[in-house]
């Protein structure tokens, strides 16, 4: 059976995707799982060993889309989130059983439409994706592996980067950016303290790290930690490279943003922070990884709370 899953939002989404994607593969390893993604998550789509091919949707005719789709014979698709291009697309390349959500205008295009109200929160975003699945198959196994993703040379790569920065130490990384669906963040100032709170304890190696937009952040960070033994990390690299990276530092603390999710996919230990509402809380974007491996606080939007909480946050990064 040749199984289309679509999820053509940002990296973090995409993550969330990927246990759905693994239960379909797991349920049946006949199943040709083919994913449409857009061109952000195509090589960590391809690096997933149970993911079959990769359909890149990259704004191109409509028209031209749905021929190639219409190409790979598929049986049946899955759309995780959906809007009215992917799912026309998918109604002209006659694909005869197209599962959604049944939210938006788009949904009339689909021929197996299910009621989540995803906006009530009543699980993880990962965890409806993967409710998805029973509409195609009812005895499917939702269960995944944990970390599900890692990559033979991360190590290596751990070990080059290392001996470029003068690592000695295990490392603590702090990715202070802000984007993706992410409604909270500590200010500069007070990621600054939290970060002196590490170096103070000097038992680890504090790294930055900074995407390939966020070059004023990082000349930024660079002038607030001249004087102190920090390394700041601006990628120009592949995600792949990154979640290579960040698969071997010993925390990974950042806002709710998709490097935290790609840190939650590889089995890094996380500290994440979320805004204080139920739609981007970390009931609903908790990372995929084992929760075990997960720190998560919700900044309040009260002063007196938030610094609180700031006070918590310091202490526990204090006695790491």
């Amino acid at each position: 059976m040749n199984i289309l899953v679509c999820r053509t939002d940002k990296l973090g989404d995409f993550v969330t995707a990927l246990p759905c994607i693994y239960a379909l593969k797991k349920h049946n390893p006949n199943n040709k799982i083919i994913v449409c993604v857009a061109p952000l998550n195509k090589n960590l789509a391809l690096s997933c060993e149970f993911i079959d091919e990769v359909v890149v949707d990259s704004g191109e005719n409509i028209l031209s889309f749905a021929s190639n789709l219409r190409k790979l014979n598929i049986d049946a698709s899955i759309t995780l989130f959906s809007n009215t291009r992917i799912a026309f697309a998918q109604a002209l390349a006659l694909i005869p059983k197209r599962i959604a959500p049944a939210t938006k205008i788009a949904q009339i295009f689909y021929t197996h439409r299910v009621r989540q109200r995803r906006s009530e929160v009543k699980m993880a975003e990962f965890e409806y994706n993967l409710e998805l699945t029973k509409e195609l198959f009812s005895d499917i196994d939702l269960s995944y592996k944990k970390p599900l993703l890692k990559f033979s040379d991360a190590k290596d790569i751990y070990k080059i980067f290392c001996i470029n920065n003068d690592i000695e130490k295990e490392v603590i990384a702090f990715h202070v950016g802000f984007g993706g669906s992410s409604d909270a963040n500590w200010t500069l100032d007070e990621y600054e303290e939290l970060i002196h709170a590490v170096l103070i304890e000097n038992r680890y190696q504090v790294v930055l790290t900074f995407g390939p937009d966020e070059k004023e952040l990082y000349e930024e960070m660079q002038n607030r930690f001249v004087n102190y033994n920090v390394v700041c990390y601006f990628s120009q690299e592949s995600v792949n490279y990154f979640a290579k990276l960040i698969s071997n530092f010993r925390l990974f603390v950042s806002t709710s943003t998709g490097t935290y999710h790609l840190a939650s996919l590889v089995g890094t230990p996380t500290m994440t922070f979320f805004a204080d509402t139920l739609f981007a809380s970390s009931k609903r974007w908790r990372g995929i990884g084992d929760e075990e491996l997960q720190q998560n606080f919700m900044i309040p939007l009260d002063k007196k709370k938030r610094e609180i909480l700031f006070k918590k946050v310091l202490n526990i990064l204090k006695k790491i």
